[in-house]
């Protein structure tokens, strides 16, 4: 959270619009003579506006952030109708969790109509609230969306001067194969087991169980990035009810300085969603701490209820991604890290077509779609290299492939820089060097490559591309000082392209030993 890059400051920026947008929404509610209760709604509301609205146009946002009540206000009715109904409660609510999983496959849009639809349902379950109060509801939200949005888009629009990136599309699937078909029957299952055990605990705050296993199931896409991520709510949660003692249970619900607080909590959560999910999770459990003393309900039982409920969740998620149509690590690292290769080839073409004249190749495009890929691939590897990970081999070998993977995006930027210099020259070794670029990118994505960090293969020594070989990688199949070669600090002869050139085909021929070795084979470090 403290060292995370933030390039052009723009998580700071976002942060604090959000308390401002959040704020606002807030204040307007209570000059409009809302009751508490409606005010906590509308503030939630613009939370959710600001934080789950992601589309790659401003256009697109402000579309979104208008449809966010087609979603929101059935929810609310259905949910306030049946609050003295608990049975067919619980099944309108796991069938809301069902369809918000799967509108997920129409893109960023339907992510965050299906968020809000299900962050409607689990707040008139924290607010307790009923059908006569569905009218004020409806105020507080409309409200909270036209406040919020004008801060967005009127006040501070920060995406007019830096468009968000955009996502890399999803993999290809069909049926229960697809992701979203697949994580929204793993959801609804994950929310039906926290709902039933979690009611078993307590009658009152079950939805807290409800509300942690649909949460883990938010941007991951294989078991070990579900597991990690429950674990990480869990721990998040933990240190949160520790400070929840000390800071919110002494305040009695005192509004000054809950307000002041809560607005922490709120920059909180944006600062540090991106770099750290356990301290997200932290603010979010502070605040709903907070929220809880404006309600007078706060005690330290409660609290003590809350990481019970939490825990729940996560059992319910990890069971059902591990049960129900489970998709391995190792598939999702194969998946992703594939396609960054062939990113990296398709730059490594455009930028030698620019070099040798070609005005219409742009390679920048792809380099863009590079950093986007490997994040992705990033997020697939973390449940290897986590510290609580007993593999301590994959462990070594994904820490490897991320460095290596890392080289490759270095060597890419600088060779995009070099193609937009109007001044830099074609040299006819360019052609030969990009040639066993590609070669070595095809070695490493043909089906006998397994590409995936510790993915199983046939036995067999790996196969370096033309123009490298395996010990031009610099050691063993696990040698970890050995597997990271460096670009030549120098272009040779003068020629910049030719030195990303070299760089990028030592990178990937080294990528062979970490992708290429059976996980079950112990680690050998050679000296």
């Amino acid at each position: 959270m403290f060292v995370a890059p933030d390039p052009g400051r723009l998580r700071l920026r976002n942060s604090l619009r959000a308390v401002i947008g959040v704020s606002l929404a807030v204040a307007v509610a209570e000059l409009c003579g809302l009751s508490l209760i409606a005010s906590i709604t509308g503030g939630l509301a613009a939370l959710l506006a600001l934080f789950t609205v992601l589309d790659p146009t401003v256009g697109a946002q402000r579309a979104t952030t208008a449809l966010l009540p087609v979603a929101g206000f059935p929810v609310l009715a259905l949910a306030t109708t049946l609050h003295d109904m608990p049975h067919a409660r619980d099944a309108a609510f796991l069938a809301v969790v069902f369809a918000g999983v799967y509108a997920r496959r129409w893109g960023p849009r339907g992510h965050a109509l299906g968020i809000f639809g299900f962050m409607m349902f689990f707040v008139t379950q924290f607010l307790h609230a009923v059908p006569a109060q569905l009218p004020e509801l409806y105020a507080a939200v409309g409200l909270a969306l036209l406040a919020s949005g004008a801060v967005r888009f009127l006040l501070w629009p920060i995406e007019l001067r830096t468009p968000p990136p955009p996502a890399p599309p999803a993999l290809p699937g069909t049926g229960l194969a697809r992701p979203t078909t697949r994580q929204a029957f793993q959801a609804t299952v994950a929310c039906g087991f926290a709902l039933a055990i979690g009611q078993a605990l307590s009658e009152d705050r079950w939805y807290w169980a409800v509300g942690t296993a649909w949460w883990i199931f938010v941007n991951t896409a294989s078991r070990g990035e579900t597991l990690v991520r429950g674990f990480r709510r869990v721990l998040g949660t933990v240190i949160g009810i520790a400070a929840g003692l000390l800071i919110a249970v002494p305040l009695h619900g005192a509004p000054a300085p809950t307000a002041v607080l809560v607005a922490v909590c709120v920059f909180g959560i944006f600062y540090t969603a991106a770099p750290s999910y356990s301290w997200m999770m932290f603010f979010v459990t502070v605040m709903a701490g907070l929220l809880y003393g404006l309600l007078g309900v706060l005690h330290p039982g409660l609290l003590l209820l809350r990481f019970q409920e939490t825990a729940i969740g996560a059992l319910g998620a990890a069971l059902a991604v591990v049960l129900v149509l489970p998709v391995t690590t190792h598939a999702a690292n194969d998946a992703w890290i594939q396609r960054a290769l062939h990113c990296v080839r398709a730059a490594t073409a455009a930028a030698l077509d620019r070099l040798a004249g070609d005005p219409g190749a742009d390679p920048a495009p792809h380099a863009a779609e590079l950093e986007l890929l490997l994040g992705r691939a990033r997020t697939a590897l973390a449940p290897l290299v986590h510290p609580l990970s007993p593999l301590r081999a994959r462990k070594v070998r994904a820490r490897q492939v991320l460095a290596l993977l890392d080289d490759c995006a270095r060597e890419v930027r600088g060779l995009v820089a070099v193609a937009a210099d109007p001044q830099a020259s074609h040299d006819a070794r360019l052609a030969a060097a990009c040639w066993r670029v590609e070669a070595a990118v095809e070695a490493l994505t043909a089906p006998a490559a397994a590409v995936a960090a510790g993915a199983p293969v046939a036995a067999g020594a790996p196969v370096a591309p033309p123009g490298g070989s395996a010990a031009s990688a610099g050691g063993g199949a696990d040698s970890p000082g050995a597997a990271r070669p460096r670009a030549a600090a120098a272009a040779p002869d003068g020629v910049p392209a030719l030195a990303h050139l070299h760089g990028l085909e030592h990178a990937l021929v080294a990528l062979h030993a970490p992708l290429r070795t059976d996980p079950r084979s112990p680690l050998v470090i050679t000296a």
